[in-house]
């Protein structure tokens, strides 16, 4: 429902919704995979603001170049709403699956536009090769939810993004290492 979502974002994506037309019988609707803190604080409900949402993917890829230029960063529209649509901006290696595995946020909310967000796990796994303190924070407050796996976690790096990542592959094995012992510190501790 339109009410579940918190302004800026329900107004801006509104007039995002509303830019992108009349729908015509059952025709493609627009679609974005959601990566980010967007999808940190929309569907986890972790406490994190930000800015802009980020965009890994659109379907159809012939909406990329008009969603860009009427919501992206500096445009009336970021403007008007004192957020954006940032497409591609960031480096991330998604899981390989990661689009077998995605969900709908907001369902029937939009006419024209579908949301679609990564499971915890590779939203989690986005975070990896950048890691910065924010990525970090973020996968510290995923793993906190009930059921988060880490055998599942370990699986998806080694099957889905291991074989696909920049730089030296052992800096990555050594960050997710890194992030299993900090998660079960943190379950030690009950956090």
């Amino acid at each position: 429902m339109l009410a579940d979502i918190p302004n800026p974002w329900r107004a801006f994506l509104s007039d995002i919704d509303a830019l992108l037309g009349p729908r015509r019988g059952d025709g493609p609707r627009v679609e974005l995979h959601c990566v980010g803190g967007f999808v940190v604080a929309m569907c986890y409900h972790l406490a994190r603001s930000t800015a802009d949402l980020d965009v890994f993917e659109v379907v159809p890829p012939a909406a990329l170049g008009p969603l860009v230029a009427a919501a992206g960063e500096g445009t009336p529209l970021a403007k008007k709403h004192g957020v954006y649509i940032d497409v591609g901006s960031r480096i991330a290696t998604l899981p390989e699956g990661y689009a077998d595995r995605l969900t709908e946020i907001f369902p029937g909310t939009f006419v024209n536009l579908k949301l679609l967000v990564l499971d915890r796990y590779d939203l989690a796994l986005s975070k990896l090769e950048r890691n910065i303190d924010r990525d970090l924070e973020d996968v510290q407050l995923l793993s906190r939810g009930e059921g988060f796996d880490l055998g599942v976690l370990r699986e998806r790096y080694v099957r889905e993004v291991r074989p696909f990542v920049t730089g030296p592959v052992s800096r990555h094995d050594l960050t997710l290492e890194l992030w299993v012992e900090m998660i079960e510190e943190l379950r030690k501790d009950g956090g």
